[in-house]
């Protein structure tokens, strides 16, 4: 009897203990959770500081990095758990998106684990991971809802029907927003990651530089989509002419300025989804759901509006384990599981 004939009629627990790992770009990561909202243990090992020498992530070194961490991370988290692998039920683990040799580290030794030891492998997709981020701050919450999904990669206005069935409204054309942040960081001369550097930045200057609005009355696609690269252009034009003028260049005031530019229409986007739909809660998700501007700027205007607003702890908001629990117990009780011939995939859908 082979593998998968074992595991696909494992009798479902209702509170599995799943163990997740994720190595999708920089950030080696394993978590345990019960039930997939309690977190039992959540380590992190980043090799983020390697890839800050080159100003942006470097695959080979990511993956090498994974490689090398991956076992420490899964026995830190056991350690942490107070758990041993035999008090796993299943073993969640990110195929996509990502890096692609990165995510084959990950994708591997979770192989590995579930073959070992008998248990359901569980693919999870990176994009719903950071939805199913939401699940972990509040315990109580229920679709439907809208979320924002603002990442390094991907960028969303997304209505959550239920569990399952997510319907993208509308997504970026070009850049994402987090690509963006990278991207106008390095223009200024910040280094990687660039996101957490520009809003430090953004701090101490002036929203006062004039930028372009996304997306103009002509474009004939979804009213809920974005558009980053002509932001990220006119932040390069202007820095280059100030230049060429003379002029010194005030840096924290085209932070600041850019900041507000990038988060704004995601703010108004949301709320416009909001209101259309008739739904009450509102969800945040991805790394740039840290940003300390988005986050102020949200509680704000959700009180004013009296919408329920989920903000996941920054460190949920970034790549991380538990979030892949957290999906992957919803793809547990929906049986979703794949034998050994799972892959990963540098691009996924929702």
């Amino acid at each position: 009897m082979s593998y998968f004939d074992v595991v696909k009629n494992t009798p479902l627990k209702g509170e599995p203990v799943i163990l997740g790992i994720e190595t999708s770009c920089d950030e080696t990561a394993v978590a345990i959770t019960r039930g997939g909202r309690e977190i039992l243990a959540d380590e992190i090992i980043s090799s983020a500081s390697e890839h800050a020498r080159f100003g942006g992530v470097v695959p080979e070194i990511a993956s090498r990095a994974h490689t090398e961490a991956v076992y420490t991370a899964t026995e830190n988290a056991l350690k942490s758990a107070g758990l041993a692998m035999s008090d796993i039920d299943a073993v969640a683990v990110t195929k996509g998106a990502g890096l692609l040799g990165a995510l084959l580290v990950g994708v591997s030794f979770a192989k590995t684990l579930a073959f070992s030891f008998n248990l359901p492998l569980i693919p999870v997709s990176h994009i719903r991971g950071h939805i199913a981020a939401a699940y972990l701050t509040d315990k109580t919450l229920e679709p439907p809802f809208i979320t924002i999904l603002a990442s390094g990669g991907h960028t969303a206005i997304v209505k959550a029907e239920n569990y399952y069935d997510l319907k993208v409204l509308g997504r970026t054309v070009d850049d994402a927003v987090g690509e963006a942040f990278d991207k106008v960081a390095r223009i200024l001369g910040l280094k990687y990651p660039g996101g957490p550097n520009v809003e430090r930045l953004a701090k101490d200057g002036k929203n006062v530089i004039k930028l372009p609005k996304m997306l103009g009355n002509n474009y004939q696609g979804s009213e809920f989509d974005f558009s980053y690269s002509g932001l990220k252009t006119a932040i390069i034009n202007y820095v280059h002419g100030e230049t060429q003028k003379g002029k010194e260049i005030n840096k924290a005031d085209v932070a600041c300025s850019f900041q507000h530019a990038a988060i704004d229409v995601l703010i108004e986007k949301a709320f416009k989804a909001i209101r259309i739909t008739g739904y009450k809660t509102l969800a945040v998700s991805g790394g740039v759901g840290a940003n300390g501007y988005l986050r102020d700027t949200l509680t704000e205007r959700a009180e004013k509006e009296k919408i329920k607003l989920v903000l996941p702890e920054k460190r949920y908001c970034t790549d991380n384990a538990a979030m892949i629990c957290a999906e992957g117990y919803l793809q547990y009780k929906k049986r979703n599981f794949a034998d050994l011939s799972l892959n990963a995939q540098a691009v996924v859908e929702f």
